[in-house]
């Protein structure tokens, strides 16, 4: 990992002009113009320096001195978040008094994080008690090794977004339209977006379908708005409660940007010093952008055990609407239509719970699964299998 490579972003330098059509020059630019090539004013530009390139071990002496270190992500990529592990063994090698805060929590379910840490309550515990499945819904893999991390180290883990809820909510409704219990659950302030905020925010609107009710573009930015603002307001709290601590904040790519999100936000709040990090940016790479941009190469996580069937959940039952033919079910004698009700001595009552019990099991464990198998004539039968996942 020391050898991961980093692209610093540099200022932009002046390029040279056209040698065939100097300032001045008349008749070369009347030869140019003849040729059929309008003559052009010639712009500076942007010059990254490839031998520049700085590794990991570099830049953490430079990280440590900051307050806050922000660091992105594309959620689903498994090389981002062990990028992010390592930064945060580095940091907290040089500096004990180490705070994580995550987007992929919600400030409701802090309590929970907590006994984590503290260690009062297993992993299986925490990911029921902060709902993460239904709220975040990522794979618990990507993120499992910086939480153990944390735990095993007693870093604190804070809870930087506001319930889904309340974006849904605003998105839906907008921020004027919010009834007063939703308004409890506001930042003291929110900021009026700037122009380029906006206009980045406007092409990803028009780019996604929209659902039912969330079509009006204003709406969707509060929505954003508030995400920003909210989390900003949750690290610059905890920076002001804990002046001892450095603070490293883990969010997507998108949220971290161009410095008019998360950053500048904390700012205002708290003039702190900070640095921005970003993972693989798909976008324009420009002076602005963050910091540094590190490009990790892709890895992927081992693949799950899994069932082989398509799932539906619908009325605290879940049912199996297809059977994979060569999967793990298939083989047992499992049929579409079967309903799940335990697995492993688990109650399945949702889709939620079977992600609970199914989320770190690899292909060649065995697990039990018990099913209710429906008959219009006759009582349901209650079936149980052993399967071998795949």
């Amino acid at each position: 990992m020391s050898k991961l490579i980093l692209l610093i972003m540099l200022s932009a330098i002046s390029a040279g002009t056209h040698a065939e059509s100097a300032p001045g020059d008349a008749a070369a630019s009347k030869h140019v113009m003849q040729a059929g090539t309008s003559v052009l004013p010639v712009e500076a530009s942007p010059v990254l320096d490839l031998n520049a390139f700085s590794t990991m071990e570099q830049i953490i002496p430079a990280l440590a001195e900051k307050r806050v270190v922000f660091i992105g992500e594309q959620h689903t990529r498994y090389d981002h978040h062990l990028t992010q592990l390592e930064i945060i063994r580095r940091l907290h090698a040089l500096h004990p008094q180490l705070a994580i805060g995550m987007e992929m929590f919600q400030q409701p379910f802090q309590r929970y994080l907590d006994e984590y840490v503290a260690g009062s309550i297993d992993e299986q515990a925490m990911l029921r008690a902060t709902e993460y499945f239904r709220r975040w819904r990522m794979d618990y893999r990507l993120y499992a090794p910086i939480l153990r991390y944390a735990r095993e180290h007693r870093l604190p883990l804070i809870a930087l977004n506001v319930p889904k809820e309340l974006t849904h909510e605003v998105a839906h409704v907008g921020l004027d339209g919010l009834d007063d219990e939703y308004r409890q659950l506001l930042p003291a302030d929110i900021a009026p977006a700037d122009a380029a905020y906006r206009q980045r925010l406007k092409e990803v609107f028009d780019l996604h379908p929209k659902e039912e009710g969330h079509e009006n573009f204003e709406h969707f930015l509060q929505a954003q708005l508030l995400w920003d603002e909210a989390m900003a307001e949750r690290a610059a709290a905890y920076l002001e409660e804990h002046p001892d601590h450095q603070l490293v904040v883990i969010a997507g790519n998108q949220h971290l940007a161009w410095g008019n999100t998360i950053p500048q936000r904390l700012q205002r709040r708290t003039a702190v010093t900070a640095a921005s990090i970003l993972n693989s940016w798909d976008g324009p790479v420009k002076p602005g952008l963050a910091d540094f941009l590190l490009l990790p190469k892709e890895q992927a996580l081992a693949p799950a055990g899994t069932l082989g069937v398509l799932l539906g959940d619908d009325k605290g039952q879940v049912s199996i609407t297809a059977v994979l033919e060569n999967g793990a079910s298939a083989a047992a004698g499992i049929k579409s239509g079967d309903r799940i009700t335990a697995i492993d001595n688990h109650t399945i009552n949702n889709v939620t719970d079977l992600r609970l019990v199914m989320w770190d099991k690899q292909p060649g464990d065995t697990i039990n699964v018990d099913t209710v198998r429906k008959h219009l004539l006759l009582p349901d039968k209650k079936l149980s299998y052993e399967l071998t996942l795949q």
